[in-house]
């Protein structure tokens, strides 16, 4: 006869031993079993046990004012915490800052993989994630303070590459939460927004002799759940709990949402556009980076409103939004239900996101930044007095093909007004968040730079971008002074090579249509023949080349444009503001050798950047070709003008223009 798991939250509790281990399940205010934590807490105050636990988590799961994994904030409940997020359980922040229980602040995605190698009986992880940041064993191996002392990451060597072992801890209690049981503790997860990594916790907990406690908001028949539905098997659950409608919300701010628990797909042409303030700005100016066709990821706060900015450019069919916490598609969900995603095309755990993510899946990712340094070091998890953690930040950012850091220029009381296209700042904010060096380094400049990874700073006046040299400003706003609006509230100085503005579509209350933009639909206008002089004139002035893809149809409509001319043209290319995405230098070169190779006599390029031009002459060099890149177009265009080349009326071989 089957044992019947189901309990109350008190009974199962009771099983809850001193020193414990324990791990939980919930993502920001998602999917968090508030009966289990509630029960915890209760047990606590009225018995002062049990006492010295360790609690291990992923994202942070709590309001941050006292429900989830904020009740586990009592004097002598915790001794340790193993923890990506700290924000959202404040009071077990301040004990960690004062030195009152040991804490380590590991990336999600970490945690979220090591409850796997738990699963798997294994030692640890081997990760690249966290390599040169405040979790590298040389810059402090991720422990919160003075009282942790014990070494949980090692720095390790494996055929000549720096690797990260990361220690994993033995669970004897895993609290996890689904929709359904039947009464053998077979789990299904029909109304859930995600599924996070309740399989993995309760396979860590099962395989280590200790309990899994899942919380449910209804009990079902033997036989009822499809064997498909069940994501979580009863072999694996010692007890289920019954918890309250209201101990079992999808998120603190939302009862129930079908539509984020993919349970039905609705209309979202309605989504409220946003005003034109500092925030739209920075989304607008981000949104320009997506990539055709790409998988992007997009961080709290500043970041969230690109989701808003290509609803209303009508671009969301063209990229794929995803978030760390498992939601691939749809319309990412914001507030309380941040982590969902409204229509998705899936929900996958959470550890096989961070797999996808570790592995280089992102083509671009947009995160906030509370501080950045001359170094483009970036600071998000320590800040202002406050222990926030790192989230699943270092993951994304140091695995992302392509990184926007996105928040205002200045913190804490910024105002500013858009008047006429222009931007005016009405009241500087009171922190500076470009200082000379960060607090706690969560994203490391030069790593990414030794890793040509390419890596811009956005903000409501200007844009940074991430060079060998350190911090770049590209970009200004129309009605910003660069001496008194920017450089006057930096603790360093950027180089200043030769700003462009930004885009002036930013700036207007109509749509931008950014949309031409993304699919290159004017690239053909940007290229002309003069068939008198036998001159290509290739205009990329202000074109950005995102991806492969996008090179790929530049030089499509360079061949028809050559094709048609029937014979060996004298190309000139404008560069002027064109930008090259860091890890297609190589790309774009092969793309240069190709065309000069079949269908250019001479060739000539001009750009008022240095930087541009040094590295696009670094670029063609390794491959052999002659740069030719001038700073004018004068220059070029008289190169073009006095240089013979016995190709120049040879025609195109019948091979190359098939």
């Amino acid at each position: 006869m089957k044992k019947n798991k189901v309990i109350t939250a008190e009974e199962a509790i009771a099983l809850i031993r001193e020193n414990d281990v324990v791990t939980t399940t919930g993502f920001v205010q998602s999917c968090i079993p508030e009966a289990l934590h509630a029960a915890l807490e209760k047990r606590f105050v009225e018995t002062g046990s049990p006492r010295g636990l360790t609690l291990i988590m992923t994202a942070g799961a709590g309001d941050s004012k006292g429900l989830g994994t904020g009740r586990l904030g009592h004097d002598g409940l915790l001794s340790r915490v193993i923890a990506a997020n700290f924000g959202r359980m404040p009071k077990v922040a301040q004990a960690a800052q004062n030195n009152l229980i040991r804490g380590y602040n590991l990336p999600q995605g970490v945690i979220s993989q090591l409850y796997r190698a738990c699963a798997a009986g294994q030692p640890g992880l081997f990760s690249k994630v966290g390599l040169k940041t405040y979790v590298d064993p040389r810059h402090g191996g991720a422990k919160v303070n003075d009282l942790t002392t014990e070494d949980i990451v090692k720095l390790v060597e494996v055929d000549g590459e720096e690797w990260l072992f990361y220690t994993a801890t033995k669970i004897d209690v895993a609290f996890i939460r689904a929709t359904s049981s039947d009464p053998s503790g077979n789990l299904s997860f029909e109304k859930e927004a995600l599924t996070l990594d309740c399989l993995a916790q309760a396979m860590a907990a099962r395989n280590n002799g200790g309990i899994v406690i899942a919380q449910v908001e209804r009990i079902v028949d033997d036989g009822f759940l499809l064997p498909k539905d069940v994501r979580v098997p009863g072999i694996l659950v010692d007890c289920v709990v019954l918890a309250e409608p209201e101990m079992h919300r999808m998120n603190y701010g939302v009862m129930h949402d079908p539509a984020l628990a993919g349970q039905i797909r609705v209309p979202v042409t309605g989504i409220k556009r946003m005003p034109l303030n500092e925030r739209k700005i920075i989304a607008r100016r981000a949104a320009f980076e997506l990539p055709p066709n790409g998988v992007v990821n997009l961080g709290v706060g500043a970041p969230e409103g690109i989701s808003s900015v290509a609803n209303e450019e009508k671009i969301t069919p063209y990229i794929t939004l995803t978030t760390e916490a498992g939601a691939v598609g749809g319309v990412l969900a914001s507030g309380s239900s941040f982590g969902a995603a409204t229509n998705a095309d899936c929900i996958i755990d959470q550890n096989q996101m961070f797999d996808f993510y570790d592995g280089g899946g992102l083509d671009m990712t947009c995160l906030g930044m509370a501080e950045c340094d001359e170094a483009g070091n970036v600071n998000t998890s320590k800040f202002g007095g406050k222990l926030n953690g790192c989230g699943g930040f270092i993951n994304i950012s140091q695995n992302a093909r392509s990184v926007v850091f996105a928040g205002t220029f200045t913190a804490g009381g910024l105002e500013i007004a858009v008047q006429d296209g222009q931007v005016k700042i009405v009241k500087e904010g009171r922190a500076r968040k470009f200082v000379t060096a960060v607090q706690q380094n969560t994203f490391s400049g030069p790593y990414a730079v030794e890793r040509s990874q390419p890596v811009i700073y956005v903000t409501e006046r200007c844009v940074f971008q991430l060079t060998k040299d350190g911090l770049e400003l590209i970009e200004v706003a129309p009605g910003i002074d660069v001496e008194r609006d920017i450089l006057a509230h930096m603790d360093f100085a950027p180089i200043v090579r030769n700003p462009v503005p930004m885009d002036a579509r930013i700036f207007r209350e109509d749509p931008m249509e950014l949309l031409s933009d993304l699919l290159n639909l004017d690239l053909k206008s940007r290229v002309s023949l003069d068939a008198e002089r036998n001159i290509l004139f290739i205009n990329l002035e202000g074109w950005y080349c995102r991806v492969k893809s996008d090179m790929d149809e530049l030089r499509m409509t360079i061949v028809e444009a050559c094709r048609k001319a029937g014979q060996r043209v004298n190309a000139v290319i404008n560069h002027d503001g064109f930008r090259l995405n860091e890890n297609l230098y190589d790309d774009y070169a092969g793309m240069i050798q190709y065309l000069q190779a079949n269908y250019y006599a001479t060739t000539t390029r001009y750009a008022t950047s240095a930087f541009l031009r040094l590295k696009m002459e670094e670029a063609l060099t390794k491959r052999g070709v002659a740069p030719h890149v001038f700073e004018r177009k004068e220059e070029a265009q008289a190169f073009v003008g006095t240089t013979e080349d016995k190709r120049a009326r040879k025609k195109i071989s019948p091979a190359v223009a098939a």
